[in-house]
């Protein structure tokens, strides 16, 4: 069993926290975070920006990061949101088997 840990940023706390709760509710996420707001430095479109966002970490499992990937664009409003995945290369056997079985009737 591999599970992974999403992160996506959106530019306000509504957003993340709608996001949060879309992938939750369909059992796509186990458990999903809303931190913010925090301050990004990024470059876009050949300009050096600033902004606030909302950071929103997501708990899930390999195998579901498409059908993730699907619901974030469907909410996100940024043109190329941040979509990435780490694998958690450790977690205790209790919480990994949670992870699996709130989101098993996903796929």
């Amino acid at each position: 069993m591999v599970m992974i840990q999403i992160q996506t940023t959106t530019s306000n706390k509504p957003e993340a926290q709608k996001i949060a709760d879309r992938l939750v509710k369909d059992r796509l996420a186990a458990c999903a975070q809303v931190v913010g707001p925090i301050s990004s430095t990024y470059r876009w479109q050949e300009k050096v920006e600033a902004a606030e966002e909302w950071l929103v970490l997501i708990k899930t499992r390999t195998e579901l990061f498409d059908n993730v990937e699907v619901a974030i664009r469907k909410i996100n409003s940024y043109e190329n949101p941040e979509i990435i995945a780490s694998p958690i290369e450790r977690s205790s056997n209790d919480y990994l088997s949670w992870v699996y079985a709130e989101t098993d009737s996903a796929e």
